[in-house]
């Protein structure tokens, strides 16, 4: 038997249990009422992050709608900008019943305008009282925001976000440029650039078809467009005037020291890059340097790089600015579909190795797509190992990635970027056909009558774009239907088996379809040329743009011709110097051209 040791004591041993059971049932009371707070408070969070009324997210789940990249970059309180993507995204598949280009382009635009001003409001507003610095997109129904972990996690826990992807810096690995040449040391060529000729574009010019009533853009470190080569080109310029409106966006806005500083009036090139794409796509200054596959064409441009540095706003700006372009000075309200051009030329990247969320830019290349719009894509220059086309949007089934052939033979180059793509989990074959791209010779920013030559699979890529356009103008009926436009492209292409990364196929993961012709591709007999129309300007004046960019010369620069003469094709050897590692390998194996079914583009995935 116990007994209390201190008989003066009123506190026995049952007295005790009495208090310890009064504790525990105060301190379970008050551990409820904690619960309930925090739950009111949680509430009262979500409400004034103006969210439905749905349950709060619990923090496992927040935290798994935050890319990595965000949480690494907020963390100690530091700020980050970051996408807040909506999770109710536009259907954008009534486009596909549309028969005119643009048709779909006004659908698309509208259809995006009018579902981000349906869902994005509350956040705005949430963001608006709180003074968060922030910018609204509707080609992805996305908000891009500056701020801090708290602020990252308020949005996520919202039912009516998806998820919140970072902006991160990308730093593309461009092609180094060659010797420039300017007068009075220019090396005229005496032929047509060896690359334009081994594609059999002058055989399709030869037909009457240079790209007339084609606009091709450019999305790049900007455009010299005062060169020779480009001037008579461009969309904006009527042979007297400039005319930037609707022609010419600058996505760059915080540079520091940019040779082009930042927000240009007028189309400016920080590199070279750019007008060098650019000039293979439609360049000709009319006086024997025909370095473009599609001269009949015209071209628009969007600086989405800083010397080469792009983010994922910068990349998005630009495809918006070119699913609906605008005045300079004013803003996506004020887009005009109807002046979409119909080819773009990427030859950039956005590695999730630096940050990019492999979906972040989907979205927006679909829309593009949608609008029958063709974006044309650098493959990559990650080579010569499998699966390393891993960087969107070269990975995207709506992206017409381009891999590089050593110029003038049917050899990849060492550096093309090859599939399957595996970033993403689907196993796709990439790229989707191949062009040359080492040695090429091009424009360069150095002055309006400079060229250089530079090799990359940025090189290849606009060689497909000015195909595509030389294809729409020979064949109107396929504009705008790009799965039909792609299929006859991959048809006539030279199939050349590969096994190095799977099936020899075709497609295969080194060449896709093979080595574009253009000429095949056409067909023959030919279409009835059409007559080349007198250049207009086609920008207008607007009330929140300028209304017309004064020209550095007033001297109007003639209009290239096509020239009339085939020249052999097949067996046109390669008279340019690669400028970077372009050792050919052994494995290639050209064969004779097969006939494959035409096949569907895969059903995009939905979109959260």
């Amino acid at each position: 038997m116990i007994t209390n040791p201190n008989p003066t004591s009123t506190f026995t041993p049952s007295r005790w249990r009495r208090i310890f059971c009064s504790l525990f049932l105060v301190a379970a009371a008050a551990a409820a009422v904690g619960a309930i707070a925090s739950s009111r408070l949680a509430a009262e969070a979500s409400s004034k992050a103006g969210a439905t009324t749905s349950p709060p997210l619990d923090g496992f789940a927040v935290a798994n709608k935050i890319a990595p990249w965000v949480t690494e970059h907020t963390a100690n309180g530091q700020q980050a900008e970051f996408f807040v993507v909506l999770a109710d995204q536009a259907d954008l598949s009534g486009a596909e019943s549309l028969g005119t280009k643009d048709e779909k382009a006004r659908y698309v635009y509208d259809t995006l305008v009018n579902k981000s001003q349906a869902t994005q409001e509350p956040i705005l507003q949430w963001l608006r009282d709180r003074a968060i610095e922030h910018q609204s997109y509707y080609i992805v129904n996305a908000i891009l925001v500056k701020g801090n972990r708290e602020i990252a996690e308020a949005l996520a826990a919202r039912p009516d976000v998806a998820r919140v992807e970072g902006n991160p810096s990308i730093h593309n690995a461009l092609p180094e440029p060659g010797p420039v040449e300017a007068p009075p040391y220019l090396q005229r060529p005496e032929t047509i650039e060896p690359g334009i000729t081994y594609t059999h574009a002058p055989q399709v010019w030869a037909l009457g078809f240079t790209g007339q009533n084609i606009v091709i853009a450019s999305a790049d470190t900007g455009v010299r467009w005062t060169h020779n080569a480009l001037k008579p080109h461009y969309r904006g310029w009527d042979g007297v005037t400039g005319n930037h409106n609707y022609n010419w966006h600058d996505s760059i806005h915080d540079s520091i020291g940019n040779p082009c500083g930042n927000d240009s009036p007028f189309p400016c090139d920080d590199f070279f890059h750019g007008s060098h794409t650019t000039g293979t796509a439609i360049g000709d200054d009319g006086m024997g340097n025909q370095i473009g596959m599609a001269p009949g064409a015209k071209w628009i441009g969007c600086r989405n790089m800083d010397v080469g540095n792009g983010t994922p706003a910068r990349y998005i700006e630009c495809m918006e600015f070119f699913l609906a372009p605008y005045p300079i000075n004013c803003t996506p309200n004020e887009g005009d579909p109807t002046k979409a051009p119909d080819i773009t030329i990427n030859s950039w990247t956005c590695p999730p190795s630096e940050g990019c969320s492999p979906n972040t830019l989907q979205a927006a290349v679909a829309a593009q797509g949608a609008a029958g719009i063709q974006m044309v894509v650098a493959a990559g220059n990650a080579g010569s190992g499998c699966s390393t086309v891993s960087d969107p949007p070269a990975i995207y089934a709506e992206s017409y990635s381009v891999g590089a052939l050593n110029t003038g033979t049917d050899n990849i180059a060492s550096f093309s970027s090859r599939g399957p793509v595996i970033v993403d989990g689907s196993n796709r074959i990439k790229p989707d056909i191949t062009a040359p791209g080492t040695g090429t010779r091009s424009a360069s920013n150095a002055g309006d009558n400079a060229y250089t030559t530079a090799s990359g699979t940025s090189m290849a890529t606009p060689h497909i774009a000015g195909a595509m356009g030389l294809l729409w103008c020979a064949l109107p009926s396929l504009r705008h239907d790009i799965t039909a436009s792609r299929d006859a492209l991959n048809n006539a292409a030279v199939h050349i088996a590969s096994t190095q990364c799977g099936s020899a196929g075709p497609p295969n993961n080194v060449y896709g379809w093979g080595r574009v012709d253009i000429a095949a591709a056409v067909g023959t007999p030919s279409p009835t040329p059409s007559p080349t129309p007198t250049p207009t300007a086609t920008a207008t004046a607007s009330a929140c743009g300028q209304t017309a960019s004064p020209t550095p010369t007033a001297t109007a620069t003639a209009t290239a011709t096509a020239t009339a003469t085939a020249t052999p094709t097949a067996t046109a050897p390669a008279t340019a110097t690669p400028t970077a590692t372009a050792t050919p390998t052994a494995t290639a194996t050209p064969t004779a051209r097969p006939q494959p079914t035409p096949r569907g583009r895969p059903t995009p995935p939905p979109r959260p």
